[in-house]
């Protein structure tokens, strides 16, 4: 029997946010600020997750002033207590309820000071060689071949405790293992971020030990001990700008309920570096008008398009437990060449029990039957590898009437065959490991009992969108980087093309997605592009 941790108490852990505010860290509340703000710096960083995060500790510690500017309330390992209704509230974009504009993919996206690195899930594996050479045959990007990439990989792996998982893993994931060698796949072992890992399995609610080395433990704290200024609960509203250079940063600050309070924060800087991730970077330059003469804005958003599968098994799985992700299979990643039909990674996702309700897309009586078994329950995801294919080019953001942000994401017969093979992969892989019974996500789906009868009925499913049931983590791209100005946004250095201050620094410059989770790749070209704009800033 697994070890219930429902009663674990957690003491002792030092929250380095509470040590560094009472040591004088110059951290600024939008939600209880009285007043309007005039600030300025060397450098402004729109968004502190992966890339704001990064180049935050590479900024300030080069001896620029640098003011971080974050839309999220400041909440750090002091209030992470593995309550999923309360971290999905307080640590999701638009309370974990972000869809595409049809709703057909539903998006988990963090909104935190740290970004999405405080609730992922630690995987962080380097860029394929095959993306990397594919955006350089495609976009023209410079400087981030493999050989050149590789001293930042090291770099970002060594300074976020990156190894490979050598503890067993859960019996979620060792379901990956157990079919792969049945069925002859390939399957390995994934890199994570993490430090003194307790092996809880609830990272999705933020680290309560302070072990994943999110940017929230990480960077932003030696970032703030080198003199950098923290604004929270401070929404960057639009770039002022008058043609060549921005101007100013215009934020309205926030209550604690997420709605402006009527106060508002202006930032003047010499350099502007727009971190807010895919979607929100791409709306505040779309809000701010920016110039953009190849209506390039926004396009190009891949999402990971992401598919799963459940089996339940004889044995208990307690896939609540444990590393959400330590094991991953890459047999079907490259199934047709880097353009071919769209290839998926494979791996699994923790089950807790708030999202694998909603996951299940069932209700009634069924949902109660199918809840029940939730200990004994394995989830597989299939991670597709979207905007390598002319049909797959990824979806495009636009903003809504009131001016937030939302991305437009076609779902066509291109997509459609890899979420139908992603599928039967998944389940087949169920069935290998020994489940007694498995289903597709598809709203059609109901389980089975044997191998031959599921591959028949999924086969059979409608294939379009809200009948095939997909979500994603990761969004990349709608800044495009390279140096093709008819496709790219910004330059290989993540410079913005128009204007000479403006920088993107996030994965938002992805000009597709990677066959990989993404932060590992964020946190590197981000740490490259930061160090060259330092000393870019210093030696002037």
């Amino acid at each position: 029997m697994t070890q219930n941790l429902s009663s674990l108490e957690i003491r002792g852990i030092r929250d380095p946010w509470v040590d560094g505010i009472n040591n004088g860290w110059d951290v600024i509340d939008g939600a209880t600020t009285d007043r309007h703000l005039a600030l300025e710096a060397d450098v402004v960083i729109i968004g502190t997750g992966a890339g704001g995060g990064v180049s935050a500790e590479i900024l300030s510690q080069a001896g620029l002033k640098v003011i971080m500017i974050e839309a999220a309330r400041l909440k750090s390992s002091d209030g992470f207590n593995m309550n999923e209704g309360e971290a999905y509230r307080d640590l999701y974009q638009e309370g974990a309820t972000r869809t595409t504009r049809d709703a057909a993919i539903s998006i988990l996206q963090g909104r935190a000071v740290g970004g999405t690195t405080v609730v992922n899930w630690t995987s962080s594996f380097r860029t394929p060689e095959q993306t990397l050479n594919h955006w350089s045959d495609a976009f023209g990007v410079q400087g981030l071949s493999p050989d050149e990439l590789a001293p930042w990989f090291e770099r970002m792996e060594q300074r976020l405790k990156v190894s490979r998982w050598v503890i067993p893993p859960n019996a979620n994931n060792a379901v990956i293992q157990r079919a792969a060698e049945k069925l002859g796949w390939h399957w390995d072992s994934i890199p994570r971020n993490v430090d003194g890992c307790w092996n809880l399995g609830y990272c999705g609610t933020g680290c309560p030990t302070n072990a994943k080395m999110s940017m929230l433990v990480t960077t932003l704290p030696e970032a703030m001990k080198a003199g950098a200024t923290l604004v929270h609960s401070a929404e960057a509203t639009r770039l002022l700008h008058d043609g060549q250079r921005v101007t100013a940063v215009e934020c309205a600050l926030l209550g604690a309920d997420r709605q402006p309070t009527g106060h508002t924060c202006t930032v003047r800087a010499r350099a502007v570096i727009a971190a807010g991730g895919g979607i929100n970077t791409p709306g505040l330059l779309l809000r701010s008008r920016l110039p953009d003469p190849h209506g390039r804005i926004g396009q190009r958003t891949t999402l990971h398009v992401t598919t799963s599968s459940f089996g339940v098994y004889d044995d208990e799985i307690a896939g609540y437990y444990g590393a959400p992700q330590s094991l991953y299979s890459d047999q079907f990643t490259w199934r047709d060449g880097v353009t071919g039909k769209a290839g998926y990674k494979l791996e699994v996702m923790p089950v807790h029990p708030g999202v694998t309700s909603v996951l299940l897309d069932t209700h009634g009586q069924r949902m109660q039957e199918e809840m029940r078994e939730l200990p004994h329950l394995s989830a597989s995801i299939g991670m597709l590898r979207d905007g390598f294919h002319e049909d797959c080019p990824g979806g495009t953001v636009e903003l809504r009437k009131d001016g937030t942000p939302v991305v437009d994401y076609p779902v066509n017969a291109y997509l459609m065959e890899g979420v139908r093979h992603s599928l039967l992969s998944q389940t087949e892989m169920h069935f290998a490991a020994g489940a007694r019974k498995a289903r597709a996500r598809h709203s059609q789906a109901q389980y089975h009992s044997t191998w031959a009868a599921a591959r028949e009925a999924i086969s059979g499913y409608t294939y379009e969108a809200h009948f095939a049931l997909m979500g994603s983590a990761h969004v990349m791209g709608g800044c495009a980087m390279g140096e093709n100005e008819q496709l790219c946004v910004t330059d290989s250095t993540g410079r913005f093309r128009q204007l000479e201050n403006l920088y993107v620094f996030d994965g938002s410059v992805l000009p597709t997605s990677l066959g990989v989770n993404p932060q590992l790749t964020i946190y590197s070209i981000s740490a490259r592009n930061a160090s060259l704009l330092a000393e870019q800033l210093t030696s002037a």
